[in-house]
């Protein structure tokens, strides 16, 4: 006989006399910052040690800031700097701000929010779905550029009547938070033994409260930094030295100065972890362990890898998933994303397929039929984040169909235009096509865009796919570094 419902239940959830877990109803979601769970990584090679990771992503801005928004918000209130009704300004990677959104637009205070173009597309949506203002700047300038978002975010703190510039980087309430509330967290998560705490610098506030507390209650405990390929921290720790700033991808963490928050005397060890290290290191806790986190706590996690193979006795290590990977869906976790920007295992011919990113043989085109309608093909468009799209019918490729082609097609009196919409591609799609062979060369491609085309690229007679100027332009990016 089947089993009854009853029966599956009671042996695949937790029995329903054990609620340990639950609480009674919070006031408000600002009531559940922080006491966030820990999980034992059980399906990594750790060596001889035992890895922990604490999820700060369940907080309810999803990220560990969570907790120092609140902390900064709330001595500011104290010490009078911040006033009801009044602004909040802060220079943010993304996640402090949301959690200054998070705590502070409830509050009634006004969020405006200073963020590096590189930040990912959920963060921004993010932010300004909770009510902020926010101000996009450059990411490719340092600090004492005009554009460099912390001098941004200050000028228009002095320029804003009412306003508290939180200044996450120099706020002492910022490593207060971890002090009082993360590192005591932890430290009774594992029962007092623990042997190294694994952290990333974005301002500082985490090393410096976990360690300040660690350095109190388990002198024991080693802080070890991980830091990006590019940033000027862990260099700095090893040789005294600062040395010039490259780039990085990871979000969140690496710095090109040594913010005030960090004091880095409290970090024993310093590893250097390349962005592609990052991505595989997050898209495998995903896939091994089923938790979805960010590209920084990638960073942490290889880093922690890393020391915990290093070792040659058995060590209780943690470290932490900082924000949650749903933040990072366009980039981590988008396998074309990664190769546009070579981080990627891919393998190079030295010709053109080396350009094309959304392959057709490996799924990744974004295409039409020629029956389609232009609407369908427009709403292709906008979803894929392309100017054309290649026409195909039964897999061979029959033209091309880009906006120009649709905007000729759909523009005239409003009387009709739904009807010209529903037209299909056909009547639209440019047939007339050139086309390249995979095995030419770079060179093939400047007449192409003189004529202001898109290179249509086959394998003999095997349509590979598009390559556009963006396509080029990201490629000898990518080959300049």
């Amino acid at each position: 006989m089947s089993q009854t419902l009853n029966e599956t239940l009671s042996e695949n959830l937790t029995p329903a006399s054990d609620f340990s877990r639950l609480g009674r109803p919070h006031a408000s979601v600002l009531e559940l910052i922080g006491q966030t769970p820990m999980v034992e990584l059980s399906r990594f090679d750790t060596g001889p040690c035992r890895l922990f990771v604490k999820l700060e992503s369940q907080n309810p801005g999803g990220s560990i800031k969570d907790r120092i928004a609140l902390s900064m918000i709330a001595d500011a209130e104290a010490r009078g700097v911040l006033a009801p009704g009044g602004t909040i300004i802060e220079a943010t990677a993304g996640n402090t701000g949301l959690g200054l959104a998070q705590v502070g637009i409830p509050k009634g205070y006004r969020i405006v929010l200073v963020v590096p173009d590189k930040m990912s597309r959920e963060k921004v949506q993010h932010l300004r779905a909770l009510g902020a203002d926010v101000r996009l700047t450059r990411s490719d300038v340092g600090k004492g550029h005009p554009e460099y978002y912390q001098d941004m975010a200050e000028r228009i703190a002095a320029e804003t009547p009412g306003s508290f510039y939180v200044n996450q980087f120099a706020n002492p309430a910022n490593p207060l938070a971890h002090e009082t509330t993360t590192g005591p967290e932890i430290f009774r998560q594992l029962d007092g033994d623990v042997d190294a705490v694994v952290v990333g610098v974005g301002s500082g506030g985490t090393l410096t409260g976990l360690g300040r507390f660690f350095a109190a209650a388990s002198p024991k405990t080693e802080m070890i930094l991980a830091d990006p390929a590019g940033s000027v921290l862990a260099a700095y720790i090893k040789t005294g030295e600062l040395t010039e700033a490259g780039s990085w991808t990871v979000e969140g963490i690496g710095e090109d100065f040594i913010p005030p928050n960090a004091d880095l005397s409290l970090v024993r060890k310093a590893y250097t972890v390349p962005d592609r290290q990052s991505m595989a290191a997050a898209r495998e806790l995903l896939s091994k362990e089923g938790i979805l986190a960010g590209s920084s706590s990638g960073t942490l996690l290889a880093a922690a890898l890393r020391y915990c193979r290093e070792q040659r006795t058995p060590k209780r290590v943690v470290t932490l998933v900082c924000d949650s990977g749903n933040k990072y869906l366009s980039k981590v976790f988008d396998d074309f994303w990664l190769a546009e920007q070579g981080l990627a295992a891919r393998e190079q011919h030295g010709d053109l397929r080396d350009l094309v990113a959304r392959a057709h043989r490996e799924g990744g085109t974004v295409w039409v039929g020629p029956e389609d309608s232009l609407l369908n093909a427009y709403g292709r468009m906008r979803r894929a984040d392309v100017s054309q799209l290649p026409v195909l019918e039964d897999g061979r490729l029959v033209g091309i169909i880009d906006e120009s082609d649709i905007l000729a097609r759909v523009d005239g009196p409003y009387d009709g235009r739904w009807d010209r919409f529903n037209a299909p591609v056909r009547a639209a799609m440019a047939s007339d096509l050139h086309t390249l062979q995979a095995s030419q060369t770079l060179d093939a491609l400047l007449p192409v865009f003189d004529r202001n085309e898109v290179a249509i690229v086959f394998d003999g007679d095997e349509f590979i796919g598009l390559i556009t100027r963006i396509d080029l332009i990201n490629h000898l990016r990518r080959s300049s570094k």
